[in-house]
């Protein structure tokens, strides 16, 4: 944690909300825009950064309600990421196509955009971020239902003592991190309260149910079209994937939908690589961007 690269804030009006962003680096090196997953912040990437050999400038932003970006007063629809992903690429590569790195939520929204705008991007990492289950049909009416209840009362986050409290509460969830790690990370994800206490930065009503069922078939159409070349990176555990219903058939299927694939499987790690592993994450990055940057495999 002492060899902590530098990082820095910058605030972008993105579609009517304030998107907050932390970067690092020169604003004249290689640009790579890295995505946070559901529950994160941009700034969960400084260990990747830091273990990162070349000089890039790395910008990763927080999504709307997350981390200290605006919360969205109408609550919080998919599509709007990749609106607000299309608007940050304008903003800072409006010539050129860009390298995304994703993170579970964020893998899927650059997979799901490196087809919707297959000129705008030049690679795709994807960690541990393979699409949710496909849902039947019949479970809309409940799932509305559902949906409409959380409208009207959603409960806050619960309360900590202090942001050694979260990060013990962060090393429960995920026993591989560290104090420091983990003390970091309170900080990054965690706010201070009137009362003194400590609660998460991000607005409750991600807690909301989505109304919307998820359509596998839809997100396949949108991977087939992706040119750019994609690297998913996963960790040999398979506990997330059968968590939410996605098998073999599925996984193989969605890997097929990209015409230049590879996959790299990581031991001893949980959903959270670039928290658990951030030295073998940065390496496999920096390798298949140059290598996609120069025009040859990685």
């Amino acid at each position: 944690m002492a060899a902590m690269k530098l990082a820095r804030s910058l605030s972008l009006s993105v579609r009517g909300l304030r998107m907050h962003c932390t970067h690092w680096g020169r604003d004249d090196a290689p640009l790579l825009i890295m995505l946070h997953g559901w529950g994160d912040a941009g700034a969960s990437f400084q260990f990747v950064v830091d273990a990162l050999a070349q000089d890039w400038h790395v910008v990763a932003p927080d999504w709307r309600g997350f981390g200290r970006s605006d919360w969205a007063p109408d609550g919080y629809w998919f599509p709007d990421y990749l609106a607000d992903l299309d608007a940050l690429v304008s903003e800072l590569s409006p010539e050129t196509a860009v390298h995304l790195v994703g993170h579970s939520m964020g893998g899927n929204i650059a997979c799901l955009y490196a087809g919707i705008r297959p000129r705008r991007v030049a690679s795709v990492v994807a960690i541990d971020a393979f699409g949710l289950a496909d849902r039947p049909a019949d479970e809309a009416p409940g799932r509305y239902e559902k949906w409409l209840n959380g409208l009207a009362a959603t409960p806050p986050w619960r309360q900590y003592d202090s942001f050694d409290a979260l990060a013990e509460r962060l090393r429960r969830r995920n026993p591989r991190l560290d104090e420091a790690k983990a003390m970091f990370l309170a900080r990054v994800l965690g706010r201070s309260c009137d009362d003194g206490k400590v609660t998460l930065s991000a607005d409750p009503a991600h807690q909301r149910v989505n109304p919307v069922l998820y359509r596998r078939a839809e997100a396949e159409a949108c991977w087939r079209r992706a040119r750019a070349p994609v690297m998913w990176i996963e960790p040999e555990d398979e506990t997330l994937r059968q968590e939410l219903g996605v098998d073999a058939a599925q996984i193989a299927t969605a890997k097929a939908c990209f015409s230049d694939f590879r996959e790299h499987l990581i031991p001893n790690a949980g959903h959270n690589l670039h928290h658990d592993v951030p030295e073998q994450i940065a390496e496999l990055i920096e390798s298949f961007v140059l290598a996609a940057h120069n025009g040859s495999p990685a």
